[in-house]
């Protein structure tokens, strides 16, 4: 088995402590190599890995990043209640293809209705509190994933595949009744998610 020194070991690290992200960069990693440490650690384990044509990105998310990855989804998903959208939530489930040589979880990813066997989700929601070490987009693309949603400081960036590439758009294509904008305007770290969740909501009645 290929040695931390033969993989060709990086790492990265948040600026702040209170977003401390501990990211690790491994090289010339077979396909092989990879399912087994995914597989090892299993599906419960908080490290976060993402595959691409051998080069594999090990994360393990901070309790900032993990905030905002929850407010997200309670705000999407009280949303999807209010308007009785069968919006069904997988988390951080693995998915990959040997065959592109790709494989990730994401923070959150959400289909309409069931999720096909073997299938990949709609839309996959990724927290940016420090910048990945692997092009994740490439990764979504080659799953061939519809939407990516990227948060970053405050805004969440729409990206819908279009030929194999993410082109941007200001709204989403898999939910354009959804004000992405306003969505993005209640989610804010350390505050109360249920609080929020009720906030989005009353604002999104408002809208009407």
């Amino acid at each position: 088995m290929a040695t931390a020194m033969d993989l060709g070991v990086m790492a990265a690290q948040g600026e702040r402590a209170a977003d401390a992200e501990r990211r690790f960069l491994l090289s010339r990693v077979p396909w092989s190599l990879y399912l087994t440490l995914r597989d090892a650690l299993g599906d419960d384990d908080a490290t976060r890995m993402t595959y691409l044509e051998g080069t594999l990105e090990l994360m393990s998310p901070s309790t900032a990043h993990e905030d905002v990855k929850t407010i997200l989804a309670r705000l999407l998903e009280a949303w999807a209640m209010e308007l009785d959208v069968d919006l069904r939530g997988f988390g951080s489930a693995t998915f990959r293809k040997e065959a592109k040589q790709r494989g990730l979880e994401p923070d959150e990813c959400y289909t309409l209705g069931p999720l096909e066997e073997g299938g990949v989700p709609l839309i996959a929601i990724e927290v940016e509190i420090t910048s990945p070490l692997i092009d994740k987009l490439e990764v979504y693309a080659g799953l061939g994933i519809r939407e990516v949603w990227l948060w970053r400081d405050g805004v969440v960036a729409v990206r819908c595949l279009v030929e194999g590439q993410y082109e941007p758009r200001t709204t989403s294509e898999v939910l354009p009744a959804l004000d992405v904008t306003l969505l993005a305007r209640f989610v804010r770290r350390g505050e109360s998610q249920t609080t929020l969740a009720k906030a989005f909501l009353a604002a999104v009645r408002e809208a009407g």
